[in-house]
């Protein structure tokens, strides 16, 4: 065997396991189910306004970061719905509230979840319906400098 060949080898394995390795890669930080063994579930939310939020929006419960927001949508009544992707593992009790906030007076907007106590949770695919929508600070501000503020 001469020494092109030997290159030729080398290279032409070192190509396949590069290209091997970058599928494994991308499918993982992809988040397919069937490898990554389903680390999350989806849960979907309606809103009346969800001005701030955007996909890759944090989730959280007490403070906690449980997942984030997969997709922003409009349902066949102009209601938003937010879709979220959250950590197995993470309960949501049925009569928990789903309500957009600020991190601090010009922070991020995220969704935060105020677990309820009932004994039944939502399961994967479910929609939370006791939202408290987003507080607009500018509608506000121009009522008050207006004053239509009663």
């Amino acid at each position: 065997m001469n020494t092109n060949s030997r290159t030729e080898i080398v290279v032409g394995l070192f190509l396949v396991i590069g290209l091997t390795a970058f599928g494994w890669l991308s499918m993982r930080l992809g988040e397919v189910s069937w490898l990554t063994g389903g680390k999350n579930y989806t849960l979907y939310a309606e809103f009346d306004n969800i001005s701030g939020i955007k996909t890759g929006s944090e989730v959280q419960i007490a403070g906690v970061s449980v997942g984030s927001v997969a997709e922003l949508r409009l349902n066949d009544e102009g209601r938003a719905v937010a879709v979220f992707k959250l950590n197995n593992g993470i309960t949501i009790p049925k009569d928990s509230i789903a309500s957009v906030k600020s991190q601090g007076i010009i922070g991020d907007k995220f969704i935060r979840i105020m677990p309820g106590g009932d004994k039944e949770s939502y399961q994967p695919g479910a929609t939370i319906i006791d939202t408290e929508s987003s507080l607009d600070i500018e509608s506000l501000i121009s009522k008050f400098a207006l004053g239509g503020v009663k």
